[in-house]
């Protein structure tokens, strides 16, 4: 599901990938939506407090906050493994759109979702 992530993650306007710490991090000007962690198979998504409600009624085992502070701000764990793709690209487009400038255009629709 890395692959997928990636693919899709990088499909959305001005997306980059870098690294951050031991993990990769997606970023869109410059500013953190979504990272990777190789050694959990964790990603890591900034949503909004809402989409984040919303997204762990899901299954609340493969989709939660950050048991912490930046839980708090939105910062949201999905063990993307367990998720499927259709979830995964709800996920992404969100977070993109949390941080991305207003005026980008709309995130593509992937094939076959």
């Amino acid at each position: 599901m890395l692959e997928f992530l990636r693919s899709f993650c990088l499909s959305l306007p001005e997306t980059t990938e870098e690294p951050h710490f031991e993990k990769t991090s997606f970023r869109v000007r410059k500013k953190i939506f979504a990272t990777y962690d190789f050694a959990t198979g964790l990603a890591c998504l900034k949503l909004s407090e809402k989409d984040q409600d919303l997204f762990s009624l899901f299954d609340p085992s493969a989709v939660f906050p950050v048991p912490n502070k930046w839980g708090k701000h939105g910062w949201t764990l999905a063990k993307i493994d367990q998720l499927e793709q259709a979830l995964i690209c709800d996920l992404v487009r969100s977070a993109y759109h949390q941080v991305a400038p207003k005026k980008l255009p709309p995130s593509p629709t992937p094939p076959g979702t």
